[in-house]
């Protein structure tokens, strides 16, 4: 006989969950005192956004569900952010949050929350346990729902008395994930078009990527002379310094690369939805264009023909895709070569950033961390213009070196980092992280300080919601409400949580500094103050107001 919180705990290791993330709960205290004599890693946040956003980093980086345990209803809204980025993003995750005990429910008992109606809109699946011995097949069902077809979030409530009942029951089998492999008409179907265009293109995003897949990718691409464009923080797809990269269709990317993607013959969407950002707003594919052929892969159906009517819909996980198309003769692309490397050198050429008469120029900054990370360094950030530096002017060399969240989340960064080094404690992992970004994930700075994940913040300081300041300016000009910050001293902050810290105030002086944070074997932070004027890599403020931006 087992209790229930034993049950739960038992499931855990049995699909191979080696860490979860969490902020301890009176309503789970079962599943906690099992955690004790478990293999299990429980790195406890100090914030439930801050765990859920670190479950959902784990389960980028690693493929396998990110678990976040929480308490009741704070504890679960609080986390809902987090769930939130695991669907937009794809990204598997399962959320164990508790609940009121089964005879209290539907009285507006302390704490109580209807879970089904809260995660409906965000989450794949959403059950509540009414009795122990069912745990086993409800996790299993979690895990394999969270990994199957289109990745993404799950929940399971706890009722706190179901957790102390016992039960004798047998552990499940450990999960195995439904990943839909192409027929073989629809990957004949994709070759012949390709075979015949002239100006193909395409566009890779998504969830359910894996290493393989990204090497796949790569060889494909290279062997047939087909350009590759990567959609919104998936980057990491493609080696940036293949010849076949064309560039990321990021917010605000080129004209040159969304003309492309326009113009092309035959334009395949690999596991992309096709979204907003990487269709400037669903302007780019839109009538008046240059007629094409329309092939969209995707794991789950319901996405094809949901944005844009595919000529050529492919019902596949796009690594199965990628494996099959490698398995067939590489495509005749002598005749494309020239096109695919002028889009490279576009891109190669688009890396040389604007300099600023700033002392710091983060164009600068983004620059040697260009020529001074390693591979396989980690890149992290939530959300806000600092982020475009990154994503403009870094080069990503390997799949999942990127962790940044496609529902434009704040306060992504800081937590993410932290799974990051735990997940690889060998790798460099830095954070880029705003000033209002950061502040509303500074706290997890103590949580990696606990777990001695020696990650790097860059935290770029203008003193402003920056975002959000230049849409002021473009729609209210020098009407300014709301947005301007008033920060506390972020070194002494860093170093009051126990982190190494410092204030780079020159260009001229970052690499030494980055190198003593490197050293410290310790969390640290630099702060990197920057003049507010300088609001976009592509415009200042005054620009904007001008109308130029």
């Amino acid at each position: 006989m087992r209790t229930g919180g034993k049950l739960v705990v038992d499931q855990l290791v049995v699909h191979g969950v080696d860490v979860a993330f969490g902020v301890p709960g009176e309503s789970y205290l079962a599943v906690l005192d099992a955690l004790r004599d478990a293999p299990i890693r429980l790195v406890v946040a100090r914030h439930e956004a801050g765990a859920a956003n670190m479950a959902e980093a784990y389960g980028k980086l690693t493929g396998r569900p990110g678990v976040c345990l929480v308490t009741r209803a704070p504890g679960a809204t609080h986390a809902a952010v987090g769930v939130f980025t695991a669907f937009q993003d794809s990204t598997p995750l399962v959320l164990l949050v508790g609940q009121v005990p089964r005879g209290h429910r539907g009285r507006e008992a302390f704490q109580e929350l209807d879970y089904t109606r809260l995660f409906g809109e965000t989450a794949k699946w959403v059950v509540e346990v009414e009795d122990a011995a069912s745990f086993p097949e409800l996790v299993s069902h979690a895990f394999h729902v969270a990994t199957s077809e289109r990745p993404g979030p799950v929940v399971v409530a706890l009722p706190e008395d179901v957790l102390g009942e016992e039960a004798d029951v047998a552990d499940a089998a450990r999960y195995h994930s439904f990943r839909p492999r192409p027929a073989g008409a629809g990957v004949n179907r994709v070759h012949d078009a390709l075979a015949r265009a002239k100006r193909p293109f395409v566009v890779v995003g998504g969830g359910g990527w894996t290493p393989q897949a990204a090497e796949d990718l790569q060889a494909w691409a290279e062997a047939s002379e087909l350009p590759v464009a990567t959609s919104f923080r998936r980057q990491d797809y493609l080696d940036n310094a293949s010849r076949c990269y064309a560039g990321a269709l990021t917010i605000g990317h080129a004209p040159a690369l969304a003309a492309r993607l326009r113009d092309a013959d035959v334009l395949v969407a690999l596991g992309t939805r096709l979204g907003e950002v990487p269709t400037r707003g669903y302007t780019t594919l839109e009538p008046p264009r240059t007629p094409h052929t329309l092939v969209h892969v995707h794991a789950d159906r319901g996405e094809l023909g949901r944005v844009y009517e595919p000529d050529v819909p492919v019902v596949a996980d796009s690594a199965a895709f990628l494996a099959r198309m490698r398995e067939l003769p590489p495509l005749e692309g002598a005749a494309r070569r020239a096109s695919v490397e002028e889009a490279h050198a576009a891109y190669l050429a688009s890396l040389d950033h604007r300099p600023t008469p700033a002392a710091l120029d983060l164009g600068d900054v983004i620059a040697h961390l260009r020529e001074r990370l390693p591979a396989d360094a980690i890149i992290t950030n939530g959300a806000g213009n600092y982020s475009v530096w990154a994503h403009r002017f870094y080069m990503f060399r390997r799949y999942r070196t990127q962790l940044a969240p496609c529902s434009g989340s704040m306060g992504y960064g800081v937590p993410a980092a932290v799974a990051a080094k735990i997940v690889h404690p060998e790798r460099i992992v830095v954070c880029l992280a705003g000033d209002g970004d950061f502040l509303m994930s500074s706290q997890e700075l103590a949580a990696a300080v606990q777990e001695k994940a020696a990650i790097v913040v860059l935290l770029v300081d203008n003193g402003m919601y920056g975002t959000i300041r230049m849409h002021q300016e473009r729609q209210f000009p020098g009407r300014v409400v709301g947005t301007d910050l008033v920060n506390p001293d972020f070194v002494a902050l860093a170093r009051a949580y126990g982190a190494h810290a410092e204030r780079v105030a020159r260009g001229a002086d970052f690499p030494d500094a980055f190198e003593r944070a490197l050293a410290a074997e310790r969390p640290a932070l630099l702060e990197l103050p920057v003049d507010p004027e300088a609001i976009t890599p592509a415009a200042t403020i005054s620009e904007i107001r001008a109308g130029q931006g």
